[in-house]
């Protein structure tokens, strides 16, 4: 394993009970849980893997009176979208004073809030692609014309490209915005960086290696990431040197400024000319067969037990 990410956890799979019971928060009611039960499935494993007592739970409506009623001493989130990632969960364990992987429950929702996370980027001087909040009485063509012809809409809360598509015209605008305002009343329509797509993984504060995409979609969506077995992966990149030490850079910060912790991911697009700009950070990413950040770990050294025992042992500081 790389020394740059490790943390000691060997000493805590030698301590009888170091982390104790663990629960693996999985399910949910959002429109990604579908994934989450891979994910949380997957943790599981990967822990038991190492000797650890985790036990998966499906959270479901009832989330506040299901968690109240387990016995566990720490829990690994592995709750995607609304109401898991969002910073709700992470609030409840915090009243119940029990540690948890990931994000602390303030940062978990701006990171879930795309117009919150652009707008501390832009005030922090990050690159994001330009934006407009789109409405129903919103001059459309306007929008159009000023974000470069084309843009992408999304739910501003909502993750797993769920909710989103292109629009090239005004008319196109419309149906977009009424698409994405289905699952979030807010909506942001976002200029289309034309390019290479990046996702960088973050743990114990340092970026892993680069995931370069490519994928024949119109842009890497639900379908791209989830199902599709024509997505093609880069791992190590073809950045250069330059260009690999200036995107971690740019992750680390973007992940930084919005008080991000434990691990996470940055999704970022290189321009035509070879410019970075931020799309998003995730807080809680997939950890399915497909996920990226296994896959980042992966050309660190870092197998899928190892990483998830990482990720747990970050709760005992």
């Amino acid at each position: 394993m790389t020394e740059k990410y490790r943390v000691n956890y060997k000493q805590y799979l030698k301590a009888e009970n170091a982390f104790g019971k663990v629960a693996v928060l999985y399910g949910g009611t959002s429109a990604e849980r579908e994934i989450s039960l891979k994910s949380g499935a997957a943790v599981e494993r990967g822990l038991r893997a190492m000797g650890i007592a985790a036990t998966a739970y499906d959270i479901r409506e009832n989330a506040i009176e299901q968690i109240l009623s387990l016995e566990f001493d720490r829990a690994f989130i592995a709750l995607h979208g609304a109401g898991g990632e969002d910073g709700k969960i992470q609030a409840v364990l915090d009243l119940m004073g029990k540690p948890y992987t990931g994000s602390r429950h303030t940062a978990s929702a701006i990171a879930m809030d795309k117009l919150k996370t652009k707008q501390i980027w832009l005030s922090e001087g990050l690159s994001t692609p330009r934006y407009h909040v789109v409405k129903n009485d919103s001059d459309m063509q306007a929008i159009i014309t000023s974000l470069g012809g084309t843009v992408f809409v999304k739910p501003v809360r909502e993750g797993s490209s769920i909710g989103m598509c292109t629009a090239d015209s005004a008319s196109a605008l419309v149906k977009a915005f009424e698409y994405a305002n289905g699952f979030d009343h807010l909506v942001l329509a976002e200029q289309k960086i034309t390019g290479a797509e990046f996702s960088v993984a973050i743990l114990n504060g340092q970026a892993l290696e680069p995931v370069e995409l490519e994928t024949d979609n119109d842009f890497y969506d639900y379908d791209a990431k989830y199902q599709s077995n024509n997505t093609r992966y880069k791992c190590p990149s073809s950045l250069s040197v330059e260009q690999l030490a200036e995107i971690k850079a740019l992750a680390v910060r973007a992940f930084d400024s919005i008080g991000c912790e434990g691990w996470g991911r940055v999704d970022v697009m290189q321009d035509e000319c070879g410019a970075f700009y931020l799309l998003e950070v995730n807080t809680v990413p997939g950890m399915t067969d497909h996920s990226l950040v296994p896959m980042a770990a992966k050309a660190e050294g870092i197998d899928f037990s190892r990483l998830v025992t990482e990720i747990l042992t970050l709760t005992l500081d």
